[in-house]
């Protein structure tokens, strides 16, 4: 049976061969997750996706969310039931302590269940996905009673959640913002402003209560960034029993109509319009951006999930077509009459293509998650600050550089159906457009490779760079004692030590005249270091196949498929990218000299 989503060998493969999760059982914090809890955990979920989350993605597609009037949002009706599949399963706080509804898990175990979960219908997780990160707001900032009101009810997804940032005037120059909160001499704080862009903003079908996280200046704190703070601000009030209060004059005004992810709705809220709206501050004074990166980091590495998941499923999508499509004859027979598209070369390129990147893409994100689990696990300080650093330094390339090259793939797979790929009957559209905003939201691409050069390559001293190239330069080092990958490491390792150079030039240009220059080429240089990454987890999966050859002759053909992931990476990308490093080490100002009047023709 053809499989749809995700390839399950594969999953398996990067939890417990590549990455051997089921290892975390041997520290109490993670001792019920053994192999055996895993893959159980993982069925459950595949189970849980392929039959009723996927069949729900078509309709919220096609219908969509639709804005009522009178601030009512009305979202997919089938979105309901399966929420409530979620609640009921406990997949809403996968990794939070079960004190507050969660279940304990690792991170990387419980990435592998959100991958099948945002493969089916990523715009129905983003309700879930959203409603955690407000959660950890509570229970990261959050004074004891906040926890005890809300946490739990979130957690559970009793409540849902969201993050009020965007403004019409304030977008990504968040400091810009106008939305006031003017203290009420009794702690709390009536909220004034309006926000924009929220992504699951007002539905009255899912939760009974809506918890906003909002960003907002008191008045008299300072302009800019330094004078934001964060506030909780639910759609009702909650009394001191848990039960609901009145309204907090928290109104939709409207919803986005885009490209993609209809089944999300995108609203636009005015807190504050008949002067009623109360929230409580969350955290310090002054603190809220400090206080919001939590969950926009957390946030971003969601969406290099959300944009990979559209990649596997077109590619899995795009394998299933090429191998039953007939058109046109094989080149070396052409009197045998039509062959399956997989037999023509060009098709056969482009299935490598997304191939490749699907699986360095995965790894990617499962080692990004793993490095969390690894803190949690540290036996001192200074391990712990080093898987923590290797979160840091990767979030840019889990959100930036994946979601760039998953919109790639799923540009591919439209191209392997040809004309039925352009045509909405067909999945690929759709996983196309959906694909689209993983590029833009959370920080857009241009701000992550901005975050990756502006303040990951330089922080502490430039070590965050140095141990993830320590990390790359461990696996070279194996690769190179395996016959079969041994010339395929001395490769990656050429480029790794040119991105080093590049790294170095850039760190410099960036702190001198040339400023500007060096920040056009913040997205390239992201591009090639997630191309060293990418290089880096194909080479590490290549030679854990190689070493597995001919042990199981049943699992030869998955194997063999990894070195072949790993040689057509190595030897037709890296080219590419050492030319993408060589520009940069060229230096060329033509992007900031160029004339304003001259971008008109």
């Amino acid at each position: 049976m053809a499989q749809i989503i995700s390839e399950k060998r594969d999953v398996e493969f990067v939890l417990h061969e590549q990455l051997e999760v089921g290892d975390f059982s041997k520290f109490e914090k993670f001792s019920a997750f053994n192999k055996k809890t895993i893959d159980m955990i993982i069925k459950e979920a595949r189970k849980l996706a392929v039959d009723e989350i996927y069949p729900t993605v078509k309709e919220g597609d096609e219908v969509g969310c639709t804005f009522e009037g009178n601030g009512v949002v009305k979202i997919p009706e089938s979105f309901v039931r399966v929420y409530n599949l979620l609640k009921d399963g406990e997949w809403t706080a996968m990794t939070e302590d079960p004190e507050w509804g969660g279940q304990g898990m690792p991170k990387s175990v419980a990435l592998a269940a959100s991958e099948y979960f945002n493969g089916a219908n990523f715009p129905l997780m983003m309700y879930p996905g959203l409603t955690h990160g407000c959660g950890k707001l509570i229970e990261s900032f959050g004074t004891e009673e906040q926890k005890a009101v809300y946490l739990k009810k979130v957690y559970t997804g009793e409540w849902c959640g969201t993050m009020l940032l965007t403004e019409p005037g304030a977008g990504s120059d968040v400091g810009a913002l106008e939305t006031v909160a003017i203290p009420q001499g009794d702690g709390t704080y009536k909220i004034k402003g309006q926000k924009i862009f929220i992504s699951g903003g007002e539905q009255t079908q899912l939760s009974d209560n809506i918890i906003h996280p909002v960003l907002a200046r008191i008045e008299g704190a300072p302009a800019g960034t330094k004078g934001i703070s964060l506030f909780l601000v639910p759609k009702y009030r909650v009394n001191k029993d848990g039960s609901l209060g009145e309204f907090n004059d928290v109104t939709c005004t409207g919803i986005e109509h885009k490209m993609g992810i209809h089944g999300n709705c995108t609203c636009t809220l005015s807190l504050g319009e008949k002067d009623n709206c109360i929230g409580t501050l969350l955290g310090e004074e002054n603190k809220g951006m400090a206080h919001m990166f939590l969950m926009m980091n957390e946030a971003r590495q969601l969406v290099g999930l959300q944009g990979f998941a559209c990649a596997s499923a077109s590619y899995l999508n795009a394998v299933n077509y090429a191998k039953e499509r007939v058109q046109g004859a094989d080149l070396t027979n052409p009197k045998a009459g039509g062959v399956a598209i997989i037999n023509h070369p060009d098709v056969r390129r482009q299935l490598l293509i997304m191939k490749s990147y699907v699986e360095a893409m995965r790894s990617i994100l499962y080692y990004l998650a793993m490095c969390y689990d690894k803190a949690e696990t540290a036996e001192n300080e200074d391990e712990k600050a080093m898987w923590e650093g290797l979160a840091e330094i990767l979030t840019p390339i889990g959100k930036g550089y994946v979601t760039d090259k998953a919109f790639e793939v799923c540009s591919h797979g439209m191209q392997v159906y040809g004309g039925y790929g352009f045509i909405e009957e067909y999945p690929q559209a759709q996983l196309l457009r959906d694909c689209r905003i993983t590029m833009i939201y959370e920080g857009t691409n241009g701000i992550q490779a901005m975050d990756l050069l502006g303040r990951k390559l330089g922080m502490k001293k430039g070590k965050l760079f140095m141990d993830l190239s320590a990390q790359i330069a461990k696996t070279i080092g194996e690769a190179k004692k395996v016959d079969g990958v041994a010339d395929l490491a001395g490769k990656v390792e050429t480029v790794l030590n040119k991105l080093g150079e590049v790294a170095m030039h850039l760190g410099k240009t960036a702190m001198s005249e040339k400023v500007k220059t060096a920040f056009a080429f913040a997205h390239p240089f992201m591009e090639a270091t997630g191309d060293v990454c990418a290089a880096w987890m194909l080479l590490w999966r290549a030679t854990i196949a190689q070493q597995n050859l001919g042990k199981k002759k049943k699992e030869d053909i998955f194997y063999n498929g990894l070195i072949k992931s790993a040689q057509y990476f190595i030897n037709s990308v890296l080219p590419v990218t050492m030319g993408k490093m060589q520009a940069i080490l060229d230096n060329d100002s033509a992007t900031v000299e160029i004339d304003e009047a001259s971008f008109v023709s």
